[in-house]
């Protein structure tokens, strides 16, 4: 058994059958689109079929059960007495299959990602790396024209860009919003066009040796209307605020409120309408959450984004999000390209 599974062991009240891909992946190191890995006190034991059974007789520390197609069903024949699962992802189908052949079963809510929360030595480089290329990225398209060019150009562009500097993927699907567009925070890049004298919001994450990096940059094509270069400046002080206030022991919600209260005090607050940030890892949005309504507390070597944003409907849209490592004591920031506002031609 491998130290974070027996982390996790000494974490629970019973065994736990495990579904969620991204933490099999943390547990085990094993990626399949149809797994299940049940942590019991004396063993780990990875069930998975034919189709990836070579790649499952690899890993380490675990003990393979090769299984038909369908693992819940094996899984009903196999296991009995009392077992936690992860109930934010298993299908209440299977529920029913695996509560119907007998099982107690008990739903377990963030066993794992509250171990994935704390990146150890090797996570960190991981993200660390993806970060460089991330920022290697923002670099090259702030070289490319931007008026004339529809959004989902500019976006393949980056994409292009990622696949060129050795990311493996995308940790999600980039965001290239233009003028109004740019007031959805999670916008879809179509076909407008860009034009002269507004913002573009960027927003791109790469992934390197499964673990993804999260940036996002607001470029002006040329000089703003008033309103939106005021939005630029008050969303930049709220993040240098929110980065002032992530440290160790503090509360999620008080690093919140630390770039909030920028935003509101200067009379944007009904235009910045989610949280503050959110913790990445193999997953680009994980634990912790940095949010008004957040009970998470900031720990050493949490990996998370302090990204406030103001949103103009009608009119466009601003975003700064650095993605940073929590330390002992000054958050490390892993996004280098600059902050003060970049114009495009």
């Amino acid at each position: 058994m491998n130290a974070r599974a027996q982390k996790l062991v000494e974490a629970l009240d019973e065994p736990l059958i495990v579904t969620t891909p991204a933490n099999v992946r943390y547990l085990t190191g094993f990626v399949s689109s149809n797994v299940a890995v049940v942590v019991e006190p004396e063993r780990v034991r990875l069930f998975t079929d034919f189709r990836y059974a070579g790649a499952a007789r690899q890993v380490p520390d675990v003990e393979f059960v090769e299984t038909p197609r369908d693992v819940i069903t094996y899984l009903t024949g196999d296991l009995n007495g009392t077992f936690g699962f992860e109930s934010p992802n298993l299908i209440y189908r299977d529920f029913e299959r695996l509560r119907d052949a007998g099982l107690e079963l008990v739903p377990r809510v963030g066993l794992v990602e509250s171990l994935r929360a704390v990146k150890d030595e090797d996570e960190l480089e991981k993200i660390r790396r993806a970060a460089a290329i991330t920022n290697e990225a923002y670099a090259r398209i702030a070289e490319e024209r931007f008026v004339g060019r529809e959004e989902r150009d500019l976006a393949w562009r980056v994409f292009e860009i990622f696949h060129e500097l050795g990311a493996e993927r995308e940790a999600f699907d980039t965001i290239v919003a233009a003028a109004a567009n740019g007031a959805r925070p999670h916008a879809d890049s179509g076909a407008r066009v860009i034009e002269q004298g507004t913002t573009i919001v960027i927003d791109a994450g790469a992934v390197l040796d499964g673990y993804c990096s999260d940036c996002t940059r607001t470029f002006a094509t040329g000089e703003l209307p008033d309103e939106l270069q005021r939005a630029y400046d008050v969303c930049l002080e709220g993040q240098l605020k929110g980065l002032e206030a992530a440290r160790a022991g503090t509360e999620a919600k008080d690093a919140d409120a630390a770039a909030r209260d920028v935003i509101t005090d200067a009379g944007f607050g009904d235009k910045f309408g989610h949280g503050l940030g959110h913790g990445v890892g193999i997953d680009v949005h994980e634990a912790p959450h940095v949010a008004q309504t957040s009970t998470d507390v900031l720990t050493l070597n949490n990996v998370l984004t302090i990204e406030p944003g103001i949103y103009l409907e009608g009119t466009g849209g601003v975003r700064i999000e650095d993605l940073v490592i929590i330390t002992d004591g000054e958050p490390e920031v892993l996004t280098s390209f600059p902050k003060e506002l970049v114009t495009v031609s």
